[in-house]
């Protein structure tokens, strides 16, 4: 015998077959509603108070977080490219001074005082001190200087002269259309007017001089000695900056294996 209560036809229940929650079944579990008080996940969007994984904008649910690579690359290697510069200017350096310096020589030369020879002249030196005596003519680069005998002496006061010898040392050039060689010094105690009389001088060619200068053994020496420094330190520095550069290149990428 049934002992259940008549219920009228379709009460609790679902009409796909299910059962229907509602206020009358205590046991049904009630739904989360926007404000999420108590567990569950968390939905995109929500105030997500506590518990759960937070979604990004632009980002489905479950997507992690990208993150941008920042890296620079291959570290560069020190000394950069830009010191290379020393070397070449110190290369330069070298080339400039010689350039200078033979510009330099070349006008001093043309300034000597010159006598011909074989007649002899006079000439004027203007300051005290040492002048060397150089023979321009045939013969002057090989040694094959005639021999002949020269007398200075002053013209007028208070021209004077103190000693006249011969040169020791070999000093030559060839600049423009002179060529000579160092034959005699000369000390002159006050500056003035000089008669220059060659005796045996017949030999000599027509167009020599006997030229009346500056030493041009220390200004050669000037010119020739900061111009090879210049440039050994300019190849010395670009080989040096060459291995540095070689090793901590190779350190570098035996590093980033």
């Amino acid at each position: 015998m049934d002992t259940q209560a008549d219920q009228p036809s379709g009460a609790g229940e679902d009409p796909s077959g299910g059962s229907q929650s509602g206020a009358d079944q205590p046991w049904a579990t009630p739904q989360p509603e926007s404000g999420q008080p108590w567990g569950g996940t968390p939905q995109p969007g929500g105030d997500q108070p506590f518990g759960g994984t937070p979604q990004f904008a632009g980002q489905y649910p479950g997507q992690p977080p990208i993150i941008a690579g920042m890296g620079t690359g291959r570290p560069r290697v020190r000394p950069g490219r830009i010191w290379y510069l020393i070397p070449v200017l110190l290369v330069l350096g070298g080339i400039a001074w010689v350039v200078f310096g033979f510009v330099s020589l070349s006008s001093k030369v043309d300034s000597f005082a010159r006598v011909p020879l074989p007649s002899g002249g006079t000439i004027a030196l203007n300051h005290g001190g040492g002048y060397v005596v150089y023979y321009e003519g045939p013969g002057a680069n090989s040694d094959q200087i005639p021999s002949f005998n020269v007398r200075i002496a002053p013209a007028a006061p208070p021209a004077a002269v103190d000693s006249l010898q011969s040169y020791g040392g070999s000093v030559t050039y060839t600049i423009g259309t002179h060529q000579g060689r160092a034959v005699l010094t000369l000390q002159v105690v006050h500056p003035g007017k000089f008669v220059v009389e060659p005796s045996g001088a017949s030999a000599v060619a027509g167009g020599s001089d006997l030229a009346f200068g500056q030493s041009l053994g220390a200004s050669i020496v000037g010119i020739v000695l900061p111009t090879i420094g210049l440039i050994f330190l300019g190849i010395a520095s670009w080989i040096i900056l060459f291995v540095i550069r070689l090793t901590r290149t190779r350190r570098a990428r035996a590093q980033g294996h």
